[in-house]
C-alpha cells in the first residue's frame, strides 16, 4: 500500500487503536472542568516528566533538527537546543504556575491587572500560538510521511521532470567555487536559489495526511481531555526515545558499508574525512546562514523570556499535585528532550554524507532516510517510525488543543454565558478543541518550510512577555502600562506587518523592499577532505565540457589533493531583508515579497545602516533583540507616569505567590486563607524589603536544583563537543 508492507500498516493501526482506547478510558473519569482541562491536578512525578517531555517534543523537533543540521552542520542542532540555556529557569518558574492556582494563563492577567478584556486578548493570542504550534507538528509529520512514499524518476510528470532538471543545475552550481563561476552562472544561481526547485516527488498529498491525523486527534483528545493527552505522552515518550536512537546505528552501518569502515568508531572518522570542516562548528561558522553564535545567543535570551508566557506552561505545571512535583517533572522532562536532540543532530551529520546529493528539500530527510535505512529489512520498522512520529505530534497537539479550548471557554465564552452546568462547559471545550485543530491544519499550509514556522512561534509571545514578567515581579506594573506594551507590540510586530501589504499591495513589488542581503564573499582556508576533492574534480570535469568561449570566461579550477590546504570562496545565499517568506517570482517573471513585512528592519535600514551589507544572521539577530526589548521599555516607561494598582489587590496577589502549595487541597485552602488574612505574613522572604520589586530569597531546594540544572547544561554542551569531535 503506497510502498508500505503489511507489517508497517499493522504497526500504525495498533498505535491508532491504543490512543483511541486511552481517550475512551480517560473520558469515563471526567466529572468537571478541572478534570477535563487539568486532569484534576492529580498527576505525579513520572506522568509530569513524560508530559513535559511530550509537550516539548513534537515531530517538528525531530525533523527540524535534521533539516537545519543538513544545511548548517552541527550548529543546526540549535534549532531545538536554543532553549537549553533557559532550562535551569524552569526549576524556579515552575512553582509559580502551581502557586497561581488558576485554570488558564488568561486568568493571571485578569487577577493581576483586574482586566477581563486583557484576559480575553491573551486567550486570542494564546490560541493563535497554540494553533501555530500544532501547524508546525502537522507540517513536519506530513513531510516525513510523504517522503516514505516517493515516486521514481520514471513516474514523474513532465512538470516534475522539468523541475527536477532545474534542481540538478542548482545543486551543481552550489557545489562550485563561486570565484570560478561566470557571470551567467552566478545570475542563474541567484535565480534558482529564489525558485528552490525540488527533485523529490511523492504519491500522496500532504493535505490528505494532515486531515487524517486531525481526525484521529479529535477522536481521542476531545473525549479524554488532558488525562488522555498526558497518558499518551507516556506512550509517546517511550516511542520518541526509541526513534531518537533507531536510525543512527543503521546510518552508521550504511556509511561503513559504502566507505569500507567498521563500527561506531569507524563511521565517525569517515564523516569527518568527507564533510567540510565548517560542518563541525557547534556554535556556527561564518558560512552558517541560519545559526551563528550571536543569533543563537539572541534566541536563547528571547526563549528564556518568552517560554513562560505560553498557555501550555500553566497546564504542564499546574496539573501537578504539588509544586515540587511540578518543578521536578517539568525540568527533568525538558532535559530529556535536550538529550534526545543530540542524537537527532548526530543523525543529521550522518545524513549529510549519505543524502547530500539525493535531496534538495531537507524537510523530507527523515522520511527518506526511514525508507532507505529501515525499509529493506521488512520488519515493520517503517510503520513503527511513522507511528512514533504520529505519537510525537498527536500527544503534543492534544495538550495544545485542550489548552486552547480552555482559554476560549474560560476567558472568552464564560464571561458572556454564565450559569450553565459543568457538562455544558465540557461540551463547549470539546467543540472549540475541534476548531483549534482545524485552525492548526489551515495554518500549516501558509508557510514554506518548518524553520519559518519555528521562528514565528519563537517570537510570537513577545507581545505578552513583558506584562507577565513585570506583573510577577514589579508592583508598579499596572493596567495602562500592560495595555500599552501589549497593543503597541502587537501593532508593530504582528498587525502592521500582516495588513500593511494587504492595504498597500504595491509594497510587495517596491524596488527598495525587494532588497536582499549581499554580504561580501567569504574566503576561508581548509584542509581538503574527500568531499572537497570530489567536488573539485567535478568542477574540473564540468569546466572541460564547456566550449572554448566559455572556458575563456572562467579559469580552470586547480586540482586538489587529499589533506592539502586550500582556499575556497563562498557566497552566502541572498535572503530577503524585509519579507519573512523571502522574494518569489510570478509566472511572468516579476519579483514580489512574500509573507509579513519586517517594519523594524525597514526603519533600521532607512535611518541607521545598510542591512544589505550585513549577513542574514546579523539582521535576524537585530530583529530578535528589538522585539525582545521593546515591550519591556514601553511597559516600564508608561508605568512610571501612571498610577499603581490598589495595594489591597497587589497584597492579595503577591501573598498567594509566596504561599507554598500543599498536595492536600483542604490543607492548601486553609493555608491560603491564613495568607489572605495576613498579607504581610511572608514579608521576610523579600530580597529587597520595602521596595516595589518582588524578588524572594532562595531556599536550599531552589539553589541546589538551579545549580544542578546549570551543571547539566554544561554537561550536555560537553557531550555535544565530545561526540562531534570523535574522529576529527
Amino acid at each position: 500500500m503506497f510502498g508500505l508492507t503489511y507489517l508497517d500498516v499493522l504497526m500504525i493501526l495498533i498505535y491508532f487503536a491504543a490512543v483511541i482506547l486511552i481517550g475512551v478510558y480517560s473520558m469515563r473519569r471526567i466529572k468537571n472542568k478541572e478534570d477535563y482541562f487539568l486532569g484534576g491536578r492529580r498527576f505525579g512525578k513520572v506522568i509530569q516528566t513524560f508530559a513535559a517531555f511530550g509537550q516539548a517534543t513534537s515531530t517538528e523537533n525531530v525533523v527540524g533538527v535534521t533539516t537545519t543540521t543538513f544545511h548548517n552542520g552541527a550548529s543546526g542542532i540549535w534549532s531545538a537546543m536554543v532553549m537549553l540555556f533557559s532550562t535551569p529557569m524552569y526549576w524556579i518558574t515552575s512553582p509559580w504556575f502551581r502557586r497561581l492556582r488558576l485554570l488558564t494563563m488568561g486568568d493571571f492577567f485578569e487577577e493581576r491587572y483586574r482586566s477581563r478584556r486583557m484576559a480575553a486578548v491573551y486567550a486570542v493570542i494564546g490560541c493563535i500560538c497554540m494553533m501555530a504550534n500544532i501547524a508546525i507538528g502537522l507540517s513536519a509529520m506530513t513531510k516525513t510521511i510523504v517522503a516514505t512514499l516517493p515516486k521514481t524518476s520514471a513516474q514523474f510528470s513532465p512538470q516534475e521532470k522539468s523541475e527536477y532538471d532545474r534542481a540538478m543545475i542548482l545543486e551543481r552550481l552550489e557545489k562550485s567555487d563561486y570565484a570560478s563561476l561566470s557571470e551567467a552562472d552566478r545570475a542563474q544561481l541567484a535565480e534558482l536559489r529564489i525558485e528552490r526547485p525540488q527533485k523529490f516527488f511523492s504519491h500522496l498529498s500532504e493535505s490528505m495526511i494532515i486531515w487524517i491525523v486531525c481526525l484521529i486527534v479529535v477522536l481521542y483528545a476531545v473525549s479524554g481531555g488532558l488525562r488522555a493527552a498526558f497518558l499518551t505522552d507516556l506512550l509517546q515518550g517511550i516511542l520518541i526515545i526509541g526513534l531518537s536512537i533507531l536510525l543512527l546505528p543503521f546510518a552508521y552501518i550504511k556509511i561503513n558499508r559504502i566507505y569500507g569502515s567498521s563500527g561506531f568508531h569507524g563511521a565517525l572518522p569517515t564523516i569527518h574525512r568527507h564533510l567540510p570542516e565548517s560542518f563541525f562548528d557547534i556554535f556556527g561558522s561564518p558560512a552558517s546562514i541560519d545559526f551563528t553564535w550571536y543569533y543563537i545567543a539572541a534566541l536563547a535570551l528571547m526563549s528564556t523570556i518568552n517560554v513562560v508566557v505560553a498557555p501550555n506552561m500553566l497546564v504542564a505545571t499546574g496539573s501537578a499535585k504539588d509544586e515540587y512535583t511540578a518543578r521536578i517533572g517539568f525540568t527533568s522532562g525538558n532535559f530529556m528532550k535536550r538529550f534526545c536532540t543530540i542524537f537527532w543532530g548526530m543523525f543529521g551529520l550522518a545524513a549529510v554524507l549519505l543524502y547530500r546529493d539525493t535531496l534538495s528539500n531537507s524537510d523530507l530527510l527523515w522520511g527518506f532516510a526511514t525508507v532507505d535505512l529501515l525499509g529493506p529489512m521488512n520488519l515493520g520498522l517503517v510503520g513503527l517510525m511513522i507511528a512514533s512520529l504520529m505519537a510525537a505530534l498527536m500527544s503534543t497537539a492534544t495538550c495544545l488543543m485542550v489548552t486552547a479550548s480552555s482559554l476560549i471557554l474560560h476567558n472568552l465564552y464564560r464571561p458572556f454565558f454564565r450559569g450553565y452546568k459543568p457538562s455544558h462547559d465540557i461540551l463547549v471545550g470539546r467543540i472549540t478543541g475541534v476548531v483549534v485543530i482545524a485552525g492548526g491544519a489551515l495554518i500549516a499550509t501558509q508557510f514554506d518550510n518548518i524553520l519559518q514556522m519555528l521562528k514565528f512561534t519563537w517570537e510570537f509571545n513577545v507581545v505578552l512577555a513583558a506584562s507577565f514578567w513585570l506583573g510577577m515581579k514589579w508592583r508598579k506594573a499596572n493596567r495602562p502600562a500592560a495595555w500599552s506594551s501589549i497593543l503597541s507590540t502587537m501593532l508593530l510586530f504582528s498587525l502592521m506587518p500582516i495588513f500593511t501589504p494587504v492595504f498597500f499591495p504595491g509594497l510587495r513589488s517596491h524596488p527598495h523592499l525587494l532588497k536582499m542581503t549581499n554580504p561580501a564573499p567569504l574566503v576561508r582556508t581548509f584542509t581538503a577532505h574527500e568531499m572537497d576533492v570530489a567536488a573539485r574534480q567535478k568542477e574540473i570535469a564540468d569546466w572541460e565540457q564547456l566550449d572554448p568561449l566559455q572556458q575563456q570566461q572562467r579559469p580552470r579550477p586547480q586540482s586538489l589533493q587529499l589533506r592539502e590546504t586550500f582556499s575556497k570562496t563562498d557566497i552566502l545565499p541572498q535572503r530577503s531583508i524585509f519579507w519573512t517568506q523571502g522574494i518569489k517570482k510570478a509566472t511572468d517573471g516579476t519579483a514580489h515579497g512574500a509573507g509579513m513585512l519586517n517594519l523594524e528592519l525597514l526603519l533600521v535600514d532607512t535611518y541607521l545602516t545598510d542591512l544589505s551589507q550585513k549577513p542574514y544572521a546579523w539582521n535576524e539577530t537585530l530583529r530578535v533583540l528589538i522585539r525582545t526589548v521593546f515591550p519591556f521599555l514601553i511597559l516600564i516607561l508608561v508605568a512610571r507616569f501612571t498610577r499603581q494598582e490598589s495595594s489591597e489587590a497587589l497584597d492579595r496577589f503577591y501573598v498567594k505567590m509566596k504561599t507554598k502549595v500543599h498536595a492536600d487541597p483542604k490543607q492548601d485552602a486553609e493555608e491560603l486563607a491564613r495568607s489572605y488574612e495576613n498579607p504581610k505574613r511572608y514579608e521576610s522572604m523579600k530580597l529587597f524589603r520595602g521596595s516595589d520589586w518582588e524578588f524572594y530569597r532562595w531556599k536550599q531546594v531552589d539553589s541546589v536544583g538551579f545549580l544542578a540544572s546549570v551543571g547539566l547544561v554544561f554537561v550536555l554542551i560537553g557531550i555535544m563537543f565530545f561526540l562531534v569531535s570523535i574522529g576529527g
